[in-house]
């Protein structure tokens, strides 16, 4: 039997794996492993270039770099593990395998020193790519636990637990970092642990979630488990191009995400390089956009039940077009502090709307949620890629990262131009085109 909708243990479950996970998200790729990457490879001496397998290449545009590689792996993943879950019925056991996966590259990235660039950098693309793959398996689980008009008080829950699971974590290695002489230990050897904790941390709650997650699928298919994931990219892409909203949603959807990644994965990295902030005030910045984030996830949700999911959309990103012109002229002090809150503020709500959204412009009477979800995740990841990449080769070309900021700025003008498309509703009731 399909899971009973709506039940309140089975919600708190599913959330629990934002609780689990998104610490990665922020220790990993936002608050300290940036930092560490940063103190570990910068030398002003070859001008921050590093050694990476006999290439010398700049530390930011590397990271910038491995980003994209991330999630091009798992953007390529992404069919053939929700094919292979779909036609095997184990959605929930690959959820496992790629949260165990993640869990245990950040744990390795403990072992991350100068002398092994490779190791930390293959560490943190691996960690990425078990992030990501468990989201395909996570998000699809939404419609199968709740009913439409619950998506986005669902949606906005999970988030706000992630945001307040990680930012306890980073509390705590943020005390582990500040008093690490009165411990005993070096600052370097501090932050190591921290990628520790994350690893053991995802890896911990995960179980709590697997546990009150429904093993059962509405459907569980048969045919070729590797060959017919990309089949099943295709047919989405066919329905997607007949449904005029979601098409829409889509392309908007694949440019401000763009942008809105690009941004929350990148932006340590422009605060030292550009800004110059020292590092204490980076982690407390990054500490101060997570505890934003908490009440701009729910606000947004709050103008979406007036407004429509739509229209609150377009208000994010017109602000995220805002911040880009902000981040271009903004010095140390008051102004950046400004611009950092409004980015928390934004980012949790556009997050969780897209994904809210989304759910409710995929047809109702489809019972191939896995399916939708990974096109979904592959946009969501190939405009990351897009994003991360451009980013690099901007500022690789021009040696100036605020030149970035413009072209993020015109992905969020182009998204505008297809989200104005879509009429604001809090229910679709979408149906699949005959």
């Amino acid at each position: 039997m399909p899971a009973i909708k709506n039940d309140p243990k089975t919600i708190n479950a599913w959330c629990t794996y934002d609780w689990a996970n998104s610490v990665y998200s922020l220790t990993i790729t936002t608050a300290i492993f940036p930092e560490y990457y940063y103190g570990v490879t910068k030398n002003e001496a070859t001008h921050n270039m590093v050694d990476f397998f006999g290439y010398a290449i700049s530390n930011s545009v590397l990271y910038s770099w491995s980003v994209s590689m991330v999630f091009f792996i798992a953007a390529i993943l992404s069919p053939f593990l929700t094919s292979v879950a779909d036609y095997s019925g184990l959605k929930k056991t690959f959820m496992k395998v790629s949260c165990y996966v993640g869990s245990a590259a950040c744990a390795a990235l403990f072992f991350f020193h100068a002398g092994n660039v490779e190791f930390g950098i293959l560490a943190f693309v691996l960690a990425g790519v078990g992030y990501s793959s468990s989201l395909v398996f996570y998000n699809s689980y939404l419609p199968e636990i709740a009913t439409e008009d619950q998506y986005d008080r669902i949606s906005a829950k999970g988030y706000t637990w992630g945001y307040i699971g990680s930012v306890l974590l980073l509390i705590i290695n943020l005390m582990v970092l500040q008093f690490h002489k009165k411990i005993g230990i070096t600052e370097s050897l501090a932050a190591q642990l921290s990628f520790l904790t994350v690893g053991i941390w995802w890896f911990v709650f995960g179980q709590i979630s697997f546990k009150g997650l429904p093993d059962v699928v509405l459907s569980v298919k048969k045919g070729n488990m590797l060959t017919n994931g990309l089949y099943e990219l295709k047919k989405v892409w066919v329905i997607a191009m007949k449904l005029p909203l979601l098409k829409r949603f889509l392309i908007g959807f694949f440019f401000y995400n763009m942008g809105v990644q690009t941004v929350m994965y990148l932006a340590p990295i422009f605060a030292k390089d550009v800004i110059k902030i020292e590092s204490a005030q980076l982690i407390a910045t990054i500490l101060l956009i997570q505890l934003v984030a908490i009440a701009g996830a729910y606000a947004l949700n709050k103008v979406s039940q007036k407004t429509g999911n739509s229209k609150a959309l377009i208000y994010g990103v017109i602000i995220w077009i805002f911040v880009c012109a902000g981040a271009y002229i903004v010095q140390p002090g008051l102004s950046f502090y400004l611009l950092a809150a409004s980015i928390g503020f934004i980012m949790g709500g556009v997050q969780s709307l897209s994904r809210a959204t989304y759910s409710k412009l995929i047809p109702v009477n489809t019972t191939d949620h896995a399916s939708f979800f990974s096109f979904y995740d592959v946009t969501d990841k190939l405009s990351i890629v897009a994003g991360t990449f451009t980013y690099g080769f901007v500022f690789w070309m021009t040696g100036d990262m605020r030149n970035c900021l413009i072209v993020l700025g015109v992905f969020f003008i182009i998204s505008l131009f297809f989200l104005r498309q879509i009429p604001s509703k809090q229910v679709y009731n979408t149906q699949m085109p005959e």
